[in-house]
Order: C-alpha cells, then structure tokens, then sequence
C-alpha cells in the first residue's frame, strides 16, 4: 500500500476544488435580490429555485459522498442487507413525497414557515412540539454531516495526504472545513445549489466511466458477482456464520423491507431536505421533482455494485493505522484501477459531493436553531437581520461541531451513530405528515410518543453490538420485542411512538384537555406561487368566508 502523495491527483483535485470555492462565493450574488439579511434569502435561496435547479439541489442533497462511499462499502463488506436496500428505498420515497411535501411547502409558503418545527409549532400551537420536532432535527443532523468529512478523509487519505502526527493527517481536512464555512457564511443556499450542477455531473461522469470500464478490466460482470459471492458466503471465524449476505435469505426478508421502508419514510423528515424542498418556487416543482428524482435511483444501483467491483479487485482496505477500514473500498479501487488523473476527477467528484450536502445540512441546522431555539425561546422579538446573522453563526458553530466529531471519536463508532439519525428522525413524522391532513392527534399526545420511541429506538440501537469490535451501537437492525423476526430499529419504534399517541390522543380527548390553536388554515395546504394571502381568497375557503388574517 503506497502512502506517498500522488501529485497528479493532487493537483485535479486542488484546481476543481478552487473552481468550487471561486462558485460558491459568487453565488452569494446568484438570483438575489441583494440582500442576504433575512432567513428566506439565505437560508432558502429567495424561496425563487425552479425545476432545473431543483432537481440538482435535491440530488446533491439526498445522494451525498457518504453515500458514493458507504453504499459500495456495505456492499463489499456485508452485501445486500445493509447495502443494496437503499436501491429500493430511494424509488419507494418519491411516490411517499409527491403526497404530503408539496402540502408542507403549499403551508409554509403560506405562513412563512422556514422549518418543519415552524409547521408543528403553528399547527398545534405547542412550543414544546416544535421544540422536541427541532431538537430531533438538529440531533439528527450531525453526525450526518461528519460523515461527509469522513468521506473527504477517507479521499485524502487514499491520495497520500496525512501523516504520523495529527496536524500533518487532519490539516486537509481542515482546510476544506474553513473553506465550506467561509463561502456557506457568505452565500447561504445559493452556494450549494451553485455548486450541485458541478457536484452531479462529475458524479454522473465517474460512474459512467467506472461502469462500462471495470468490468473489462476485471474480467466481465460474471467474474465480478462470483468474487462476491465467494467472500460474502464465506463464514466468518469470529461468528461462525456468513460474512454477509449476496442475496439476502428468506431470514433477511423482514431486515430487508423494514430498511427499505423506514428509510424511505425518514429521507424526507431530515431538516435539509425539507430546506431543498421549501427553496422552490412553486409545490408543483415539488411534485415534478419527485416524478423525475427516481433517476437517480439508477445511478445509486450502478454505484452499490462498485463495492462488488471492489471484492474482485481485491483492494488493499487498511488505513494509515493497519486497521481494515472498508470505507476505503472505492477511494482505493479508483486508485488503483483508474489513471493518476482520472482518479484524481473521481476524488474531486466525491469530496465536491460532501460539500453541497455538508452545506445544506448546516444551513438547516441553524435554521432550525434560529427559528424555533433563538426566537422562540430567547429573543422572541428578533428582526429578520438578526434571524440571519444567528442562523449563520449557528452554522458555523453546526459544522465545527461536526468536525470535532470527525477529529475526536472513533470513525467507526462515529458511523454507527450515523445510524441513530434515521431511527430519531422518523419519530417526527406523526407531527409534521399527519398534521399535514388532520388535528386529530392531540399535541401532549405526540410529545409522549415521541419521547417514548426516541428512548426506545436509542436503547434498542445502544444494544446491538457489532461482533467484529464488540462495540456498543454495532448496527440498525434488532427483533422486533416478542419475536425472533429482525427489523430496522426506527420502524419498530415508529410502530410504538404511533401506539402511544392513538391511546393518549383518546385519552386526552376524553378529559377535554386543551389542544392549541392551530394557526393555518384549510387553504393553506393548497396555496401556490403568487397566491395573495388567504383573507384576500374567500373562494378557495372551504368554509366559504374570511379567514383571520396571518400573524
């Protein structure tokens, strides 16, 4: 294993990055209406993004460098179980969001709703709701975005950049860290979307290439998936059973689908793509977006088999310490089976992916921090110049977190925390989803429940333990209580978070119990780009008359 720096890679990798950086700054005065100083314009691009820039925002949000590196891993390291799922997940979220997100940004067009905890908070008139909704988000979120500058590390790693002592091995890292806050701090949403056209085309670019290239090199798609198969039915010495599994049995049905499902359930509850969502212009692109999203879908398929390509390759996954890492699957595999430069496009392609969502997801974040922590808890008369000023500190203060995230803990326990984000997430979606469609759930009742399932979901989480380092937080799948029969964490807790907020709902309905007042209105959850506000439209009213005007 070479640990020398390729300079040729180096040098692609430092010219896209620096176009990069020079786009993300200039995007400050992309569509903008001169002025930065307020939540809409910073935060959500001047609410003003259409179809086609949509679809890269939300493609460089969703599909990450976590995922161009994680995906194959899982595939090269355990196979389909905990790898290839995430194919059928990303086709079952869209139908799922062309549903209920153009209703959620039809609301927040409405009442000016910058986050998914500004919606909880007026639909149920619950502070604590919101609270709990932006607490989860924020939660959530983290770990996210540390592991976009774990994928940036593994590239970096791979290119020869690091050393023996910690500034040497970090100090790339670093770099790319101030660069990301510096040009976020400046140009807001309008930097990642800017700099998503580039992201998706080298991403689109490299695997086409890699797909039509590495299978003549390493001997055709047969010799590939029996190299696969080979190791992945191999039995492992430490648990007597499988490796993994190359086509999963009929005992990893139940893990299979409920990961399918619960992710699918939770992609669209995380605050940034809740913030791609809200940045466009009318809920129609919303759904057109979610008709055409399924494209990448097929790109995430080809990319899962790179860790298939990776087996047959027989790459060397050790990292600077000697210990196997197989986050390093793919980094090394276009190392070593790709030329010096067309490598260094591939990393360029990968640490430009971590970028754009790093960006949107601290932005979401702070917004989450501002509007429903800052306003409504500390300055509750906040001007809006004040609202983007704390949301960009905040920002920066999300992201530095993350990377004392990446630089203090263990990367592998920093991935299994990773895990934890779906199985908190998803116990938001009562609240924000079916409080798109009915009040009937009582607010105290939607605390509870989700209090419960996030105590739950996180114990049943901190239980597994991964057999190869005997860790705490080893993985996402535990038996469902009472049977044998494996399933995803999030979607068991999400069963029981459901549960508890029917019984209370009775119960709390039962002794009249107050239920806030809901601050939207009927045709909130229809309004469109250039619709005035709702006192002016008693023709869209259900009722037929006047609504109260809008604070």
């Amino acid at each position: 294993m070479n640990h020398s720096v390729d300079w040729v890679q180096l040098i692609i990798v430092t010219l896209i990055f620096g176009a990069v950086t020079v786009m993300g700054f200039m995007a400050a005065r992309w569509r903008s209406s001169g002025t930065l100083d307020n939540l809409d314009e910073w935060g959500l691009g001047g609410r003003g993004f259409g179809t086609f820039i949509t679809w890269f925002l939300l493609g460089g949000d969703l599909y990450t460098a976590y995922t161009f590196i994680a995906v194959p891993a899982a595939m090269y390291a355990t196979g389909a179980i905990s790898g290839f799922f995430a194919v059928p997940y990303t086709i079952v979220v869209y139908p799922i969001i062309f549903i209920f997100m153009s209703r959620l940004w039809s609301v927040s067009h409405r009442n000016g709703y910058v986050t998914p905890a500004d919606f909880v908070g007026g639909r149920y008139g619950s502070k604590a709701l919101s609270l709990a909704v932006a607490l989860t988000g924020i939660l959530a979120t983290m770990p996210y975005i540390a592991l976009q500058l774990v994928g940036m590390q593994a590239v970096f790693e791979t290119m020869g950049l690091g050393g023996d002592n910690l500034l040497a091995k970090d100090l790339p890292l670093l770099i790319a860290f101030a660069v990301l806050a510096a040009y976020t701090y400046s140009s807001g949403l309008r930097a990642p979307a800017m700099i998503a056209f580039v992201k998706d085309g080298l991403i689109y670019l490299v695997i086409a290439v890699a797909i039509f290239y590495l299978p003549d090199v390493l001997g055709g798609w047969g010799s590939i998936f029996d190299a696969a198969e080979a190791k992945l039915t191999a039995t492992n010495p430490n648990t007597g059973r499988p490796v993994g599994a190359f086509v999963p049995g009929e005992s990893g049905y139940s893990a299979y689908w409920t990961l399918a499902l619960g992710s699918a359930m939770a992609l669209f509850m995380y605050p940034h793509s809740v913030t791609a969502v809200l940045s466009t212009k009318n809920r129609n692109i919303v759904r057109r977006n979610a008709a055409i999203l399924p494209a990448y879908s097929l790109l995430l398929g080809l990319l899962a088999l790179l860790g298939f390509m990776a087996i047959k390759a027989n790459v060397d996954v050790r990292g600077l310490d000697g210990i196997p890492n197989p986050q390093l699957a793919i980094p090394r595999l276009f190392d070593q089976e790709f030329p010096s430069w067309f490598a260094g496009i591939a990393f360029a392609a990968i640490a430009v992916g971590a970028l754009v969502p790093a960006a949107i997801m601290s932005i979401a974040a702070a917004n989450l921090f501002t509007r429903n922590i800052y306003r409504d808890f500390i300055k509750r008369d906040a001007t809006p110049a004040q609202e983007a000023k704390v949301s960009k500190i905040a920002s920066l203060l999300v992201k530095l977190g993350a990377l004392a995230f990446v630089l203090t803990l263990d990367k592998t326990l920093a991935l299994n925390f990773q895990l934890l984000g779906g199985i908190w997430i998803l116990q938001t979606f009562p609240a924000i989803v079916v409080g798109l469609y009915t009040r009937w759930f009582h607010r105290w009742a939607l605390l509870a429940g989700w209090a419960t399932a996030m105590l739950f979901g996180t114990l049943e989480a901190y239980n597994v333990i991964n057999p190869a380092t005997g860790k705490h937080f080893g993985g996402s799948l535990a038996n469902i209580p009472f049977t044998d029969t494996q399933a995803y964490i999030a979607l068991t807790a999400f069963a029981l978070n459901v549960i508890v907020v029917v019984v209370l709902t009775l119960v709390f309905r039962a002794l009249k119990l107050p239920e806030g007042v809901d601050s939207t209105h009927a045709s909130d959850y229809r309004a469109d780009q250039g619709d005035p506000g709702v006192k002016d439209l008693p023709e869209l009213l259900d009722e037929g008359g006047p609504s109260p005007a809008k604070s």
